[in-house]
């Protein structure tokens, strides 16, 4: 008996690559297009079921059932995570802090204020290019994790590491030019918002 479309993927059977993209890219296709109803999000769903097929080909047993109930099951599945991923994003915002006018300050509060700043731009330009890019995106820019994560192309755990290790070296640093009011409630408010 010949062997399925996806037991041949599953040896390396190239062929058979575009063969299983003939076959099943037009059920995939109208099951992402009827699950999604965005072209564009169906488009990148069909691409991430073809791909999970061909990881999976090997786990394909046409003695529990046949290769297009397979691929559907596959399709399904991979259809419903993306549907889940997607109601949990959360929504982001770009906050949009206005500048503060040095004319409001008097005197000695605008000495104050001067050598704050100063002491957090020194102790930011410790801290390495990608964690500064990161703190950047979530302080400026109301960047989640994740969405850093995607815009970076880096691993999102990865993402959280640089992100936590900036934010304790900035206190850190802050703690020994003294007073640490200048960053404490927006350090404080980075890490409360840290698993975003």
């Amino acid at each position: 008996m010949k062997d399925s479309i996806l037991q041949r993927i599953a040896t390396g059977d190239t062929v058979a690559v575009d063969e299983c993209l003939n076959r099943y890219g037009g059920l995939i296709w109208s099951l992402a297009k009827r699950w999604l109803g965005n072209v564009s999000d169906a488009e990148d769903a069909t691409q991430e079921i073809f791909v999970e097929l061909w990881q999976q080909a090997g786990k394909f047993d046409p003695a529990v059932a046949a290769e297009p109930t397979f691929v559907a099951m596959v399709a399904r599945r991979r259809l419903i995570d993306r549907m889940r991923k997607e109601s949990r994003r959360p929504v982001t915002e770009v906050i949009v802090v206005e500048p503060m006018d040095d004319s409001s300050l008097e005197g000695s509060a605008a000495a104050e204020w001067a050598d704050d700043l100063a002491k957090v731009k020194r102790c930011l330009s410790r801290l390495s290019s990608k964690q500064q890019e990161i703190l950047c995106m979530v302080v400026h820019h109301g960047a989640s994790h994740t969405s850093i994560s995607d815009r970076l192309s880096m691993p999102l755990g990865t993402v959280k590491s640089y992100a936590r290790r900036g934010l304790i070296q900035l206190r850190d640093c802050m703690k020994l030019h003294g007073d640490v009011s200048a960053l404490s409630s927006s350090l404080q408010t980075l890490d409360t918002n840290g698993g975003r």
